[in-house]
């Protein structure tokens, strides 16, 4: 069922594009607060006199700050202000677990939004000194980067009108325009041809949330843990089928070579899931869309 283009559904769409095009792209999301939760920010325990064999730390100790790629444009995960600027989320919160446990402060962390199709080429060039921004493990993409995590594990869902009766799940797509971001492991599993959906692809998941709501596409397919966000923000217009599809395991993208920064990172995981600082973050961020808590189970895969 197509939604009504109501005045105050014109007007709502209006916002959403105004906030995207004044944040230039970047953090453009379809809403200005992450529904309504105080924003959560963690202290952690800085590390001193961090020792380990890994060009990606030197470079950042001799620069006397750390890079880490991120998302902006999901609630609860990765998200950027656009008043503040300022970034908050799950993932956000892992990066600066790891990041304190590599001897640096929250001052000294640079984030760098980073867009899905071009994670691995950046990684690789060492623009970043890691990644954190619902980045599925997968064995393809393994060829070029290396991993640390899983530290969560979502799966691919769908984000609909509130008021479609019609897509119950993924095999109710035959014929739906279903949007998701290029790069994406549930867009290059929702393209199979036994969903028969018609697929469009967008470069922000934002972008496919605007579509859905003025009534371009039927429907949003990645991580039900970003979906819950986008749903949490817009609850009269929006919700999750809730039938996930598939298994996305959440890692810390690195260089492929660096295996030193690799098992640090992979430490520095199991030190904050073990210490409480993990589910701490959880309830205060990604807990508040209604995804449930669960703790990861360590220790950790090492490679």
């Amino acid at each position: 069922m197509r939604m009504r283009k109501t005045a105050t559904t014109a007007a709502v769409v209006l916002a959403l594009a105004a906030t995207a095009t004044a944040c230039g792209g970047e953090s453009g999301t379809a809403g200005d607060k992450q529904a309504g939760a105080d924003v959560y920010s963690g202290t952690y325990t800085v590390a001193k006199g961090v020792s380990i064999d890994s060009p990606a730390l030197k470079r950042a100790q001799k620069a006397g700050h750390i890079t880490i790629g991120v998302k902006a444009d999901q609630p609860f995960l990765g998200f950027k202000d656009p008043a503040t600027n300022k970034y908050s989320g799950f993932d956000i919160e892992i990066a600066k677990m790891i990041a304190a446990d590599l001897g640096f402060s929250e001052k000294q962390i640079k984030f760098d939004t980073i867009d899905s199709n071009v994670r691995e080429t950046t990684i690789s060039k060492g623009q970043v000194d890691y990644y954190v921004g619902t980045y599925t493990i997968n064995e393809e993409r393994k060829k070029q980067v290396s991993f640390a995590g899983p530290y969560y594990t979502a799966g691919a869902d769908l984000l609909v009108r509130k008021d479609d009766k019609d897509i119950t799940g993924p095999d109710a797509l035959k014929g739906k325009k279903v949007c998701s971001i290029a790069g994406s492991t549930p867009l290059q599993e929702i393209k199979k041809p036994q969903y028969g959906a018609v697929t469009s692809e967008m470069s922000k998941y934002s972008d496919c949330v605007k579509n859905l709501l003025d009534g371009s596409v039927d429907a949003v397919t990645t991580d039900d843990a970003i979906l819950k966000g986008y749903a949490a923000q817009r609850p009269e217009k929006l919700k999750v089928v809730g039938q996930p599809f598939t298994k996305e395991p959440y890692g810390v993208g690195l260089n492929k070579d660096d295996k030193a920064l690799r098992d640090a990172i992979t430490t520095a995981l199991e030190n904050h899931i073990k210490n409480g600082d993990y589910k701490k973050a959880y309830v205060g961020t990604l807990g508040k869309s209604g995804s449930p808590y669960v703790a990861p189970e360590t220790p950790l895969p090492r490679y």
